[in-house]
């Protein structure tokens, strides 16, 4: 291993933000280092990488597969790990620099505490972690004095307009969102929405759970929870605006009413470059923005009464507490089941209102608290679509 290269541990190597995690890092092979890379269960293509980036170790979630990626990388001096503890183990090797934390849902909150509580940089690509559990990780990041790098497009956003402010309070962010693929939809047209429409996103290439979330406008409502906890704002300072084109990315407005923007094209790996090589900017040969070919930038509001899961998000960071906790695990179930075609558009929204409803509030949770909470709303939310 070579220790004046970024050693980095790619958690989710295998979905959309890990795999172009990895572009970034195959295009600058003199600055990063791959250390460890993790999947679920996309056993195939974690062989593949693992044989392209030689990793110290790789861990596979699912432990029924573990002996076929063992087998297949037999003539390697890798080592290879199973089991989700394993997730939460090897984020925590010495040389490891820096964790981008790509998976999806709630599986990235044990492993992102673990990679905090062992002192690493994190690269957050997973904003359930902050939607659930956002006061337990940024104060654990505090203490540990952990800087929390964003990766979600918007966020990176907010942090690249933040550089060199540090002495000038935020007066409020403006979070722009696609819309998604139904935005023009009326009410009625929503309801026989099928899951393949909704997976056609108009800008952006992403994998299945974020593409229906960002449909449902969900993925915004996550957004702006994560951003609470990230930049230490309240609700009232994180306006969401519409702006189709996904050319700017989010805004800060400053106390002088000033406003600076992010802007570029849609391309993830922008954002997930600038922080792997955080603080520098270094060179890409992503396609560059034009603006001839964008003669107009449009904004509007969302409809929270269209989109329901927004309006859900808003109500379940003012309560606090467990609620966004329950908010996300009901989410995961529902997006399960649409993708299923099990239930319809308008039930995902349905189903997490009733299960939000049902679930015992905690007001200062612990990470028992946050586990039990998880498990109790994700059996209410199976047995409302079965």
């Amino acid at each position: 291993m070579h220790s004046d290269k970024r050693q980095i541990a790619v958690l989710g190597s295998t979905g959309s933000i890990g795999t172009q995690a990895l572009d970034v890092i195959r295009s600058h092979t003199d600055l990063f280092e791959v250390y460890a890379l993790t999947a679920n269960r996309n056993v195939e293509l974690l062989i593949k990488q693992a044989r392209e980036f030689l990793p110290e170790m790789v861990v596979i979630a699912d432990e029924q597969k573990y002996s076929r990626l063992k087998e297949a990388l037999n003539d390697l001096p890798i080592k290879v790990w199973a089991g989700e503890d394993a997730l939460s183990q090897v984020v925590q090797a010495e040389p490891v620099q820096m964790v981008l934390t790509a998976m999806v849902g709630y599986s990235g909150l044990k492993p992102t505490l673990s990679a905090i509580g062992a002192g690493k940089a994190i690269a957050l690509a997973n904003k359930e972690t902050l939607v659930v559990a956002g006061e337990l990780v940024t104060r654990l990041a505090e203490e540990k004095q952990v800087p929390i790098l964003p990766v979600d497009s918007e966020h990176s956003a907010i942090f690249q307009c933040l550089a060199g402010e540090s002495n000038n309070p935020i007066e409020k962010i403006i979070l722009t969102a696609s819309g998604g693929p139904f935005r023009t939809f009326s009410q009625e047209q929503l309801a026989h929405v099928s899951s393949k429409e909704a997976l056609k996103h108009p800008n952006w290439n992403m994998g299945a759970k974020i593409t229906i979330d960002s449909a449902t406008l969900m993925n915004k409502g996550f957004e702006m929870i994560e951003a609470k906890w990230l930049f230490g704002l309240t609700t009232e300072q994180i306006q969401i605006v519409v702006h189709p084109q996904s050319i700017i990315h989010s805004m800060v407005q400053f106390r002088d009413s000033s406003i600076k923007a992010q802007m570029g094209l849609p391309d993830m790996r922008l954002p997930i470059q600038y922080a792997l090589a955080y603080p520098m900017r270094i060179d890409s040969d992503f396609e560059r923005l034009d603006f001839s070919q964008y003669p107009s930038l449009t904004f509007e509001e969302p409809d929270r009464n269209k989109f329901r899961c927004l309006e859900l998000a808003y109500r379940a960071v003012q309560k606090g507490g467990n609620m966004p906790c329950v908010l996300n695990a009901a989410n995961e179930i529902v997006v399960a089941g649409f993708l299923e075609d099990k239930i319809g558009f308008p039930a995902m929204s349905e189903i997490i209102e009733q299960t939000m409803e049902e679930v015992s509030f905690i007001a200062s949770p612990s990470l028992d608290d946050y586990i039990q909470t998880d498990a109790e709303a994700r059996k209410k939310a199976t047995e409302k679509i079965k």
